[in-house]
């Protein structure tokens, strides 16, 4: 059985040679399981190429790719996805949080049957946006995907085959993974796994980064337009009948003044609502936009250690 490793790597010179040996280490231990490593450099600034380009001359099972700039941690996994051939693919980060030691335990979990395995940590060592932003993706995703009760999704995941076969058939510019994986299959499982605290460095994930990501989520449901259209009824309705109320008012007690502090406070909250409605419909307009330009999820500038003829994948140097 063929272990496929995907590692997005941005700026981890420093962990990625750790990363890639402890994995190494975990697999040989595991009987009847060989292992390929696919580190995919998402535009690194710092020598995360030189380093991935080293690591595959000394060790014949570990792939390197190359992307043109950076696109974005979904979309560097993608890209390794695709290149990818092994019976189970894993996704991993490239900073030892996701800890190589806890491999064994989503192989004996897939063995059980599933088709998707998240690994759920005990105690979440992330820094405070990424946490953030995990519960509010994780909040609108179990709102607007369906999905098995009580599961949770993570960046530590295992799948099969043909679950990525299915994955890698999407092309749209924006991604979310966990999205994807939601929509392929119901055979999926948490593990709960030990979470490792950052080696080194920090966090690459800045606010702006985080946002985008969250609102990539918005890109797999309707519910946001469905939303929208039972808040402009609802207060369409409040409205009309806050306007019979204030007509009644005044035709009762005319000496009763209009009020100019309650109107403003009112126009304030509709109109943000309103806007808030219109950046809904901006996020899904934009995205179409980029479909329709056909904006590549990734390019590959090169590549080291895939055989060229070992799949037809291998063979394209973008996906859009």
């Amino acid at each position: 059985m063929l272990l496929s490793i995907v590692i997005p790597c941005y700026n981890s010179e420093e962990t990625i040679r750790e990363v890639v040996e402890l994995s190494l280490r975990e697999v040989s231990r595991l009987e009847g399981v060989e292992c390929e490593m696919i580190l995919v450099n998402d535009g690194s600034p710092d020598r995360t190429r030189d380093e991935i380009w080293k690591l595959a001359q000394e060790y014949p099972n570990v792939r390197g790719i190359n992307l043109s700039r950076n696109f974005g941690q979904h979309n560097a996994i993608m890209a390794g996805m695709n290149y990818a051939q092994g019976d189970y693919i894993m996704g991993m980060d490239d900073d030892l949080q996701t800890h190589p030691s806890q491999i064994p335990a989503f192989i004996r979990k897939m063995d059980e049957g599933y088709d998707i395995v998240f690994g759920i940590f005990r105690k979440r060592k992330f820094s405070l946006m990424k946490n953030l932003v995990s519960k509010a993706a994780s909040f609108v995703q179990w709102h607007m995907v369906k999905r098995p009760k009580g599961l949770e999704a993570s960046n530590f995941w295992c799948c099969r085959k043909y679950v990525k076969d299915e994955v890698i058939r999407y092309k749209n510019y924006s991604l979310y993974l966990q999205m994807l994986f939601f929509r392929t299959t119901s055979y999926i499982a948490n593990i709960e796994i030990e979470h490792f605290a950052r080696q080194s460095g920090k966090s690459n994930y800045t606010f702006g980064k985080a946002f985008r990501l969250f609102l990539g989520v918005l890109n797999y449901s309707i519910v946001p337009l469905r939303v929208s259209s039972v808040l402009g009824t609802v207060f369409s309705a409040a409205g009309f009948i806050g306007a019979l109320i204030v007509l009644v008012r005044k035709l009762l007690h005319p000496a009763i003044p209009i009020g100019w502090s309650s109107l403003m406070c009112a126009m304030l909250v509709f109109f943000g609502i309103t806007f808030l409605m219109l950046g809904v419909l901006g996020e899904y307009i934009g995205t179409l936009i980029l479909d329709q330009g056909r904006t590549p999820q990734f390019i590959v500038r090169d590549t080291v250690n895939f055989n060229p003829s070992s799949g037809g994948e291998k063979e394209k140097h973008s996906k859009g």
